[in-house]
């Protein structure tokens, strides 16, 4: 299985909804079933079959979480010197060349992707045209609106 990139703080967000799931919702679901049970007959009782759904979804989180921290390689940005490289876990601050305009991104793993946070995924297209450069350089990005330059700007790995 290959290694999935994922900074610390994903990770840790990870964690922590494994553990609520484990130890909140799946005790919970499971006094839901009961209660339900109590109730009588189970072929047209409507918060059993609800219950069980709910049951079959967090259990399928469970594992889905569980499968993606064993095949996690957690990536500490503070522990990163890559001399201003852009690289997995970079803070990256971009103009663009046609517009002037600035944003920052930081580069993540896929299930911290956030592009409102300005977190954006290591396989988007923006992330893998600034991989490997530096400050100074300028990325094209294949964007569906067309070509775009970016100048980097700054990188730093906090």
């Amino acid at each position: 299985m290959a290694t999935l990139p994922i900074t610390k703080r994903g990770a840790e967000k990870l964690k922590a909804e494994l553990h609520r799931l484990k130890t909140v919702d799946r005790p919970g679901v499971i006094a839901a079933i009961a209660e339900a049970r109590a109730q009588g007959d189970l072929s047209e009782n409507a918060e059993y079959d609800a219950a069980k759904d709910r049951q079959g979804f967090i259990e399928g989180r469970i594992q889905e979480i569980e499968g993606k921290l064993s095949a996690a390689q957690i990536i500490d940005p503070t522990a990163i010197d890559a001399e201003g490289r852009v690289v997995f876990g970079a803070t990256v601050r971009l103009e663009d060349e046609n517009t002037g305009e600035a944003v920052t991104y930081q580069i993540v793993g896929e299930d911290e992707a956030d592009l409102k946070q300005g977190l954006i995924n290591i396989g988007s297209p923006i992330a893998r045209a600034l991989i490997g450069k530096s400050e100074g350089d300028t990325a094209e990005v294949v964007a569906p609106g067309g070509i775009r330059h970016y100048e980097i700007v700054a990188v730093n790995y906090a």
